[in-house]
C-alpha cells in the first residue's frame, strides 16, 4: 500500500494558476506598439490643442496666431462653444483648465517615452525595447497616471456637456456631432481605457512578484 501511494503521488500533475512562475526571469515592461502608435499620433494633437486653448485669442479667428496653424479651429469652435468665442466672452474657465491639464499629461507621456527610449535594452526575438528594475517600475506608473488622466479628464468633458443640458454642442446635427465632436472624443476614450487596462495588469503583476518572491508571467 506504501508503494502504490509514492507511485500514485509521484505520477500526480502539479496544479497550476493561471499565473505561472519562472524562476530566474526579472519582472520587465515594454509599451504595447498599439501604446506606441497612440502617443506618436495624440501627443501632437494634444500640444497642438493646449497651445490654441492657453494662446487664445490670439489663436482665435482674427488673432495674430490663428493663421494657418490654427484656422481648423474656426470649425471647431463652431461645432464645440467650449473651443469658441461664447465661452471665452462668457470667462468660461474650464476650457483653459483642461488646457493645463494637457501640459501636465503630455509631460508625463513624455517622460514616460524618454524613460523607455533612453533606459529600454534591446532583447532577441522581441520587436520593443525592455525595461527592467526601478526604470520599469518608475515609467509604468508614470504611464499609467497619465492614461487615468487622460480618461478621467475625457469623461469630465463629457459629463460637463451632459449635466448642463449640452448647452455647447446641442445645436449640432447628429451627423455632425457624430463625426466632429463623438468620434474625435471618442478616440481618447477607447485608447486611454486600452492603456489603462494593459499597464494596470502590469502592475498588479510586478506587485504580486514582489509580495510573493517570485517571478510570474501571465499567460
Amino acid at each position: 500500500m506504501a508503494t502504490t501511494r509514492s507511485a500514485s503521488k509521484a505520477t500526480q500533475p502539479r496544479t497550476t494558476t493561471s499565473l505561472s512562475t519562472r524562476a530566474g526571469a526579472p519582472w520587465s515592461h515594454a509599451p504595447t506598439r498599439l501604446t506606441l502608435f497612440w502617443l506618436a499620433v495624440s501627443l501632437p494633437l494634444v500640444i497642438w490643442d493646449s497651445g490654441y486653448v492657453l494662446l487664445r485669442p490670439l489663436t482665435m479667428e482674427g488673432g495674430s496666431l490663428h493663421w494657418p496653424l490654427y484656422t481648423p479651429y474656426k470649425l471647431y469652435g463652431e461645432v464645440d462653444h467650449v473651443y469658441g468665442w461664447k465661452a471665452f466672452h462668457a470667462g468660461n474657465g474650464f476650457t483653459s483648465a483642461q488646457g493645463a491639464l494637457n501640459v501636465l499629461e503630455t509631460a508625463m507621456y513624455l517622460a514616460y517615452l524618454g524613460i523607455y527610449f533612453a533606459r529600454g535594452t534591446a532583447v532577441p526575438g522581441r520587436s520593443t525595447r525592455v525595461l527592467t528594475g526601478r526604470p520599469a517600475a518608475v515609467a509604468l506608473l508614470v504611464g499609467f497616471s497619465a492614461a487615468v488622466m487622460t480618461l478621467s479628464k475625457t469623461y469630465l468633458y463629457a459629463f460637463n456637456e451632459y449635466f448642463s443640458g449640452f448647452d455647447n454642442i446641442g445645436h449640432n446635427s447628429l451627423e455632425r456631432l457624430i463625426f466632429l465632436w463623438i468620434i474625435p472624443n471618442g478616440s481618447w476614450l477607447v485608447f486611454a481605457t486600452y492603456m489603462v487596462y494593459v499597464m494596470q495588469g502590469e502592475i498588479v503583476e510586478g506587485l504580486t512578484i514582489a509580495s510573493t518572491g517570485g517571478a510570474i508571467k501571465a499567460e
